[in-house]
């Protein structure tokens, strides 16, 4: 296969854990061909897609060689010279990330190049929001603007609740809120911008000290688990805000949530999906550029990232078929 890969400045990834970086590196073992593309080199001519990218080949580097990647000269060439794209931009979802998905789209849904996630998919399903289309699956949530209903709701859930922008990723801007708190006004003038942004509030989980379990699902089946353990004084779990990845089991309930997701996940064409679960309760189902590939992988001692490649092949020739 020859592949493009849309991800942020290689430069400042992190090699040994960055999920991306493992694709990449399962798929140059695999005999595939890589290319990566920045962000801001899509293009459209007419009803055509365009990047410029450039060849990479990437490696663990080494205490003689400390470089991870090597790139080929720069190019422009139409999208349908892939058989397959990644959209691997970190969030956050802006506009400029909006009109990338259109972009995207032109090579998709003409079936020039198979983008993975599909553009429209990443579009509709917020990563927040998008919960909501699964009630038995999550905890007690609202979405609002308005501080009176956000404090009505922690009244509701008993005098406290967490709450964080739809537009957030990584753990930014998220706040358990007590009403005892005397700087609970503050925070909901800066958690909403003076009302002028929604927000999610969700019901607190006990659970949470013990950490939120990531779990990735491809095509809508889970590939495996982990959990993410905040330290100690943090409410949150993710790894890149000081985290512990702790190898993870799936439980009934889990496998339980992950059924009534898969078939919204496979009529979207959302094929590589990473959901996060607190106690019982679904609380987010990431589309953007979920991680934990690499942590999952070193606990379980299985290359997940192999197997993600080997389904893209699979499924590529049932396409061609």
């Amino acid at each position: 296969m020859k592949i493009g890969c849309i991800m942020d400045p290689i430069e400042r990834v992190q090699v040994h854990a960055d999920t991306t970086f493992g694709w990449m590196l399962a798929a140059q073992a695999r005999g595939h061909a890589v290319v990566y593309i920045e962000p801001w080199d899509l293009c459209a001519e007419g009803e055509r897609a365009f990047a410029w990218g450039r060849d990479i080949q990437v490696r663990m580097p080494t205490a003689d060689d400390p470089t991870h990647f090597q790139l080929g000269a720069r190019r422009y060439f139409p999208l349908a010279e892939l058989d397959v794209c990644w959209m691997r931009r970190d969030p956050p979802f802006d506009s400029d990330y909006l009109y990338s998905t259109y972009l995207l789209e032109l090579a998709d849904a003409r079936g020039e190049c198979w983008v993975l996630n599909r553009p429209a998919a990443l579009r509709d399903a917020n990563e927040k929001a998008f919960i909501l289309n699964f009630p038995e699956a999550i905890a007690p949530t609202l979405i609002t603007h308005r501080r009176e209903r956000i404090q009505g709701f922690m009244a509701e859930q008993g005098g406290r609740c967490v709450v964080k922008p739809l537009s957030g990723h990584g753990g930014e801007e998220v706040f358990l809120l007590r009403e005892d708190d005397l700087n609970l006004n503050a925070l909901l003038e800066v958690i909403t911008r003076h009302e002028t942004r929604y927000v999610m509030a969700q019901a607190f989980i006990p659970e949470a000290a013990q950490g939120d379990k990531r779990v990735l699902l491809v095509d809508g089946e889970p590939l495996g688990a982990v959990l993410r353990v905040p330290r100690s004084g943090e409410l949150r779990g993710n790894l890149h805000v000081g985290g512990r990845a702790v190898k993870a089991e799936l439980t009934a309930r889990d496998l339980a949530i992950c059924a009534m997701l898969k078939p919204a996940l496979q009529a979207r064409g959302l094929y590589f999906v990473g959901i996060d679960l607190l106690g019982p309760w679904l609380t987010e189902v990431n589309v953007t550029s979920p991680t934990g590939i690499r942590e999952m992988s070193l606990l379980d001692g299985v290359d997940y990232a192999d197997r993600w490649i080997a389904w893209i092949e699979a499924r590529l020739a049932d396409r061609r078929a």
